[in-house]
């Protein structure tokens, strides 16, 4: 089961990277470029914000499923802190997925209740723009390549 779902949640995470910089760049160039807020760009934050929902559900099954969970109970907390990979694995990467997320999450609601196009770009740009950074910066690149 392991296997599987750790293929599922590497290979959904190129969705996720992918939709992410398109609702970025979508919102900046939108909020620059003082476009108007289109049904095409609400699309684009709401599948943005649906990959990423399922990301975290893939996330949490694969977390309690991995080999390294087990390591808390081997090593303790001082011994997963003190290797680079287990710290990684077991706290950094899921921790700031799961911020990215809660920005992913916190700029679709508020770009919702903005009344014009220029705020709810605004909103998108930022927040999609922090959790792709988020992202960008906790994935374990050695297991991407």
């Amino acid at each position: 089961m392991y296997q599987t779902v750790q293929f599922i949640h590497s290979y959904w995470a190129y969705l996720v990277v992918i939709m992410l910089a398109i609702a970025s760049i979508s919102a900046i160039i939108g909020f620059i470029s003082n476009k108007e807020y289109t049904a095409n760009n609400f699309r684009i934050s709401l599948f943005t914000l649906i990959t990423t929902h399922i990301q975290l559900l893939i996330g949490i099954v694969l977390y309690f499923t991995t080999p390294y969970f087990k390591m808390f109970s081997e090593v303790g907390m001082k011994g997963v802190m003190q290797d680079p990979i287990l710290r990684l694995y077991n706290v950094e990467h899921p921790m700031v997925m799961i911020l990215a997320i809660v920005f992913v999450t916190i700029g679709y609601s508020k770009h919702k209740k903005k009344l014009t196009s220029k705020s709810k770009f605004k909103m998108l740009a930022i927040f999609y723009t922090l959790a792709l950074l988020c992202v960008l910066s906790r994935i374990p690149w050695s297991a991407w390549f």
